[in-house]
């Protein structure tokens, strides 16, 4: 026995983590993230399984003379959106992963 349980037990625990680890995944799959330039000309919306679903860019953002603002600015959504997932994805799954290595 370890710490007063039984293998069937810890079987049982481990099934049960597991359905609500998948249930978490699920949730987080359906959710959007929404990541913006500084000044909120260029949006980039992802779901929560990191997939690009909508990028809007407003008409002022794009200066056929500064092409390179406007990729800067959509670098800056994206990344904003990313990270927004990723910080949902720690805070959502890393009760399961904390002491894992993962």
């Amino acid at each position: 026995m370890m710490n007063g349980m039984n293998m069937q037990q810890m079987m049982k625990q481990a099934k049960k983590l597991q359905k609500q680890m998948m249930k978490e995944q699920q949730s987080l799959a359906e959710q959007q993230f929404v990541g913006e330039s500084p000044d909120e000309m260029v949006k980039a919306t992802f779901n929560g399984s990191r997939q690009l679903v909508d990028l809007q860019i407003k008409p002022e953002a794009v200066d056929p003379d500064d092409v390179d603002m406007l990729a800067d600015l959509v670098v800056a959504a994206v990344n904003d959106g990313l990270k927004k997932v990723n910080d949902a994805t720690e805070k959502s799954m890393g009760k399961y992963t904390k002491g894992l290595g993962m």
